[in-house]
């Protein structure tokens, strides 16, 4: 069985898991449960606002749960998981909190879960975090090659206990790190106060993600599309004072992802910021390049990548932009926005004229590489459980496909090869 014809190993950057609220408890501190009682008690209110704004669908939540309920269970039932998870073809994954995107049954505790902000309580915000990140660590360590769990990391909690949680999540078996996309009132993360947690993150080799979810939700009114067009700008915005602050020349082993955000906008960022760094005429004027010493495309390619989940056509269009190997692929299971339970299909759908090379670094072996799954005990599973390239569409001549997409590789990132862009025929 050749390269072209033997199944692929795929991994899903973005799924998530989590038990229903209420389980959380003998993970707490004992100290907390009085606030856990409070926060259990305004679950209901929670959802009846989330219905009222528009965020809750009641009509679509009822078929959602009636349709898939055994699946579902798969956000708690390491056994169910698993077997969702071959069903979809997946290997591996990695694991992000609340399983229930629908009615938040399965919220980390104090909400703080995906809508882990810079403003929680401190306290309770590190209580709910390190509540999850035990619970997860027991449930990762069922299988641990399929799983790498993402630890909640309330980053601007008192430094030392920020610190102390990466290495204790490090040590129960966790394999990467969620911080707030908002950090609201507390320093942004180009201050040096982050510093010493970026330096345990890459000594522990631990990727730093940020997750879409939090959003200044109370700006935005009963005008659900305000929330819709801004959310996935937010867990983005973390990337660019990391790079123009000089962190990533700090501390060249941290590795840093923006999860469930698609990848869309990033040809067009990358393009701005290398014009910048590389003299534009817009920027003479200006010099925001102090502890830089490379061109922004650089650092990308050494320390970043985009977890696109549900990822679309649009998007692989512009891969040669944003980086193959920058990109992984994501199912979002068991959220209803994602390709569960229809992944096969999906991936057929998506990526049926893509050379099968670049589809496995998107699918599978980028992400191998970033979140460091053993491929060799993968490989037996994935001969098992994944699709071919034939069951993609792609079982035709393959030196066709690369040669249909031959000129947008040479074209590329079009500001650096000196190429026209290609839908203006000029090189702006």
């Amino acid at each position: 069985m050749d390269a072209t014809t033997e199944p692929y190993l795929i991994i899903s950057s973005d799924c998530h898991a989590g038990p229903p609220t209420e389980e959380y408890r003998p993970y707490l501190d004992a100290r907390f449960h009085r606030d856990f009682d409070e926060f259990l008690a305004g679950q209901d209110r929670r959802r009846a606002e989330m219905t009222r704004l528009g965020i809750r669908n009641e009509a679509f939540a009822d078929r959602w749960f009636h349709d898939n309920e055994e699946g579902l269970r798969g956000g708690w039932d390491p056994a169910r998981r698993l077997k969702e998870l071959d069903g979809d073809g997946v290997a591996a994954e990695v694991v992000f909190p609340d399983a229930d995107a629908v009615d938040s049954r399965t919220a980390a505790p104090f909400g703080v879960g995906l809508g882990l902000s810079g403003d929680h309580d401190p306290d309770l915000g590190m209580a709910g975090a390190q509540a999850h990140n035990r619970w997860l660590a027991e449930f990762v360590g069922e299988h641990p090659q399929r799983h790498r769990g993402v630890a909640l990391l309330p980053v601007t909690a008192p430094t030392d206990r920020v610190v102390a949680e990466v290495y204790r999540a490090k040590e129960s078996g966790l394999g990467a790190l969620m911080i707030p996309a908002m950090w609201v009132d507390k320093e942004p993360y180009h201050d040096r106060r982050y510093d010493p947690v970026w330096a345990a993150a890459a000594e522990c080799a631990m990727p730093v993600l940020t997750h879409s979810g939090a959003a200044p939700r109370h700006e935005y009114g009963d005008h659900l599309g305000i929330y819709v067009s801004e959310v996935t700008w937010w867990p983005a915005r973390p990337l660019w004072f990391l790079l123009w602050s000089g962190v990533f020349e700090r501390h060249p082993g941290l590795r840093f992802g923006v999860a469930e955000s698609g990848c869309w906008w990033l040809p067009n960022l990358l393009w701005f910021m290398d014009r910048l760094y590389l003299g534009a005429h817009g920027g003479k004027k200006l010099s925001p390049f102090a502890g830089l010493r490379r061109p922004p495309h650089e650092y990308l390619d050494r320390q970043v990548f985009v977890c696109a989940t549900n990822t679309k056509r649009r998007e692989l269009a512009q891969r040669y932009e944003i980086g193959v190997d920058n990109i992984l692929w994501g199912s979002d299971f068991p959220h209803p926005e994602g390709t569960w339970p229809d992944t096969r299909a999906w991936l057929a759908r998506t990526f049926h004229d893509i050379p099968v090379a670049e589809t496995r670094r998107m699918l599978g072996l980028a992400a191998a590489e970033v979140f460091g799954f053993d491929t060799g005990r993968l490989a037996p599973l994935a001969k098992r459980i994944g699709p071919t390239p034939a069951d993609l569409g792609q079982s035709g001549d393959q030196r066709a496909v690369e040669a249909s997409w031959a000129r947008s590789r040479e074209v590329g990132r079009h500001w650096l090869t000196d190429h026209d862009f290609p839908a203006l025929g000029v090189n702006p």
